[in-house]
C-alpha cells in the first residue's frame, strides 16, 4: 500500500508562487508514475499535470502549462508541484495520485491540500 501526504497548500494573492509536496510512505514512489490532480467547488476533479518515473515524460493540462513545473525527487520520494503566477481560477483543493506503470488509473490518492488564490 502506498501512502501520499500532501503539503504546502494555502491563501495566496493573485500572481504569488506556491510549491506543493507530496510524500511517499508505505512503498517506494520510484516505481509509480505521479499525478497532481485539483477539484474546484463544484467542478470535476481534473488532472494539472503528471510525471513518470524517470521525468522525462512530462504532461501539463492547458490552462497550468508555462505556469506550473512538476518534479520529483526518487531519493526522498516525493513528487513537487511549483505554482507561478498563480490566479483565482487556480483556487481548488489539489491531490497527489499514483499510478502503475503502463496503467492510466490512478490508484492512490493523498487527502488533498486547499489552495486558494484571492484577486
Amino acid at each position: 500500500q502506498l501512502q501520499l501526504v500532501e503539503s504546502g497548500g494555502g491563501l495566496v494573492q493573485a500572481g504569488d508562487s506556491l510549491r506543493l509536496s507530496c510524500a511517499a510512505s508505505g512503498r517506494t514512489s520510484s516505481t509509480y508514475n505521479m499525478g497532481w490532480f485539483r477539484q474546484a467547488p463544484g467542478k470535476e476533479r481534473e488532472l494539472v499535470a503528471d510525471i513518470n518515473r524517470r521525468s522525462d515524460s512530462i504532461y501539463y493540462a492547458d490552462p497550468v502549462k508555462g505556469r506550473f513545473s512538476i518534479s520529483r525527487d526518487n531519493a526522498k520520494n516525493t513528487v513537487y508541484l511549483q505554482m507561478n503566477s498563480l490566479k483565482p481560477e487556480d483556487t481548488a483543493v489539489y491531490y497527489c495520485a499514483a499510478r502503475t506503470v503502463g496503467s492510466t488509473t490512478y490508484r492512490y490518492w493523498g487527502q488533498g491540500t486547499q489552495v486558494t488564490v484571492s484577486s
